[in-house]
């Protein structure tokens, strides 16, 4: 258990950022089951009055569970749900991926249980809320209503009373110590003794504050698990078969937490740190499986287009509009961006009738104005454009007429772009996406895919085709193995489309159906972290729109709502940045 990742929730930085939140693994290894936080208080005295308990949720794994819930947030009366308890307020997580309350637990039973509608995506954040307003209690997912129901029960307490964070800390057998625990991480933890929301709300992005009716408020910190912003005294604990014990008296860290050998809790994980040597923290700390680059998270770069010179950012994780993030050094349209961990190189454009061949780039984790890199080989428009972290590649493109040509600069090191190879065909409207291997350039006045080696030069090959028919400016974006191409326009009648398709970039092959756009749109943008691609901007048969969308890629489905752009834009230049934690 303990603190990870700095902007775990918003990732908008500033005084009001998420800086921290628990993790909670469910363990079996050395005879332990599950770990939590208990607060015991008297503020918890509810009685027939309102309440809200709220936090941020991200679930990596069912727990375990035998049955389908596990604990989130517990109160509790008698330091267990006993057939003589008069109090329980529970919100849990269950193993179909749904959330669920309950309300006052008595003589072997719960007075209300309420599940919501939906079942919502793993390794993503959720803002959950339970509320009682008079009788009325509601269940809130991402400030949406998910289920309702009523109790007026009396939520007398003694002063025994106490609040479980991950999981329920009375259990005494395998089953129900199963049951009980979540894996995942959790942040921003607030009980109020008010009922906050009563109708559909935006989730909000930086840090809860302490209210005049906060009572609780905890799991903030990027240092300290121990922090509670009323006062509060959090204990830790490691739940064991048949007893508990306060997590240091059973485990102390190796120095400074201990990841050095292979019997740690760390490396039966799974674990890779990338660049990571120390932590800071007062407990145990149980990062998540995987290389530490892959944080889910992302800023995601919306520039130029129709919009001028403007630049805009998202944060990919969390949903809403997009902020200003300064401007290029040219207001020339149709351009091509690629981009590394740290930076966007966006070159080429077209300002009728003249063409360039300007590259300028940015430092994507600071807003700024864009800065000169070097030249591309021709000035053109309408390029493809993808990389890895190392390499960015330039394909095809017009001036007027289209070219088959391949260009490629360093990323990190400015200067003009060099020969790369040829393109399959001469073409320019390329969707355009990639892994760290391989880049796939989709579409541009026919269906064929093709591919280059991003680490060597020479002519690209045959992938496959798109599904949609001849298809020119699609959205090209992907996590580390799949690829998207979203919508784009059928040639030569000039058709829009919807169609959102994939393939496996390991694997050459024709694409396959994903699901659909909203509307019919081309000349769209479109950026991703490891977990969901977001795309918008672009012309639809009634114009230049600037809403955004998304779709988590490993899954298949029709396009949501995510947000707007700041300015309506078509052939917008995107990319990601995993300095603020997206790809690996």
């Amino acid at each position: 258990m303990g603190i990870l990742r700095t902007d775990r929730v918003s990732g908008l930085g500033g005084a009001n950022a998420i800086k921290g939140s628990v993790y909670f693994p469910y363990v079996t290894s050395g005879g332990y089951f599950h770990q939590y936080q208990q607060i015991q208080s008297d503020d918890y005295a509810f009685g027939t009055g309102a309440f809200t308990l709220e936090c941020w949720y991200y679930m990596d794994g069912d727990g375990g569970h035998t049955d389908s819930v596990g604990n989130i947030i517990l109160l509790t009366g008698t330091n267990s749900l006993a057939s003589t308890s008069n109090n329980g307020v529970w919100l849990a997580s269950r193993n179909d991926n749904k959330f669920e309350a309950r309300v006052y637990y008595v003589s072997g039973s719960w007075n209300m249980t309420m599940t919501s509608t939906n079942a919502f995506t793993r390794q993503t954040w959720h803002h959950l809320a339970m509320v009682r307003s008079g009788s009325s209690v509601k269940l809130y997912v991402n400030g949406v209503e998910e289920a309702s129901g009523s109790s007026s029960s009396d939520l007398d307490t003694t002063v025994s009373t106490s609040l479980y964070i991950g999981a329920q800390g009375n259990a005494t057998s395998t089953g129900s110590l199963g049951s009980r625990g979540i894996t995942g991480y959790v942040s921003n933890v607030r009980v109020s003794n008010e009922a906050l929301y009563t109708a559909a709300f935006t989730p909000p992005v930086g840090e809860l504050q302490k209210l005049s009716s906060t009572i609780t408020l905890c799991n903030q910190s990027p240092s300290d698990v121990l922090k509670e912003e009323t006062g509060k005294t959090i204990t830790l604990y490691r739940k064991t078969l048949n007893h508990q014990l306060p997590l240091a008296t059973k485990f102390t860290p190796n120095s400074p937490v201990g990841f050095s050998t292979t019997t740690d809790v760390g490396t039966q994980f799974g674990t890779t740190f990338d660049g990571v040597t120390t932590f800071d923290s007062q407990a145990y700390m149980v990062p998540p499986g995987g290389n530490t680059r892959e944080r889910n998270r992302g800023r995601g770069i919306f520039a130029d287009g129709d919009a001028s010179k403007t630049i805009e950012f998202i944060n990919i994780q969390s949903m809403g509009n997009s902020q200003d993030f300064g401007d290029s050094t040219t207001d020339y349209k149709q351009r091509a961006t690629v981009g590394s961990s740290t930076r966007a190189v966006t070159a080429g454009g077209f300002d009728s009738p003249s063409f360039t061949n300007i590259i300028d780039f940015i430092t994507i984790a600071n807003t700024s104005n864009a800065t000169d890199f070097g030249d591309l080989l021709t000035a053109k428009r309408n390029m493809g454009g993808a990389g890895n972290d190392t390499r960015g590649i330039y394909l095809g493109g017009g001036n007027p007429g289209n070219t088959n040509t391949i260009e490629f600069i360093t990323i990190a090191t400015a200067g003009n772009a060099q020969d790369f190879g040829d393109a399959t065909a001469a073409k320019s409207g390329v969707g355009s996406l990639a892994s760290p291997t391989r880049a796939c350039f989709g579409g541009g006045q026919d269906n064929t895919i093709e591919f280059v080696t991003i680490s060597t030069t020479g002519n690209a090959q045959d992938f496959g085709d798109l599904i949609s028919g001849q298809t020119e400016k699609p959205a090209g974006t992907s996590s580390s193995t799949r690829g998207l191409f979203i919508c784009g326009e059928s040639q030569p009648s000039g058709t829009r489309i919807n169609t959102i398709q994939f393939i496996t970039i390991a694997s050459t092959g024709n694409a396959t159906d994903f699901g659909d756009h909203t509307d019919l749109r081309r000349s769209l943008g479109a950026c991703n972290n490891s977990i969901r691609a977001v795309y918008g901007g672009g012309n639809t048969p009634s114009g230049t729109v600037n809403t955004l969308s998304f779709v988590t890629i490993a899954t298949t489905g029709n396009g949501q709502d995510f947000g707007d752009l700041l300015t309506a834009r078509s052939t917008a230049l995107t990319t990601t940045s995993d300095s603020h934690g997206g790809i690996e």
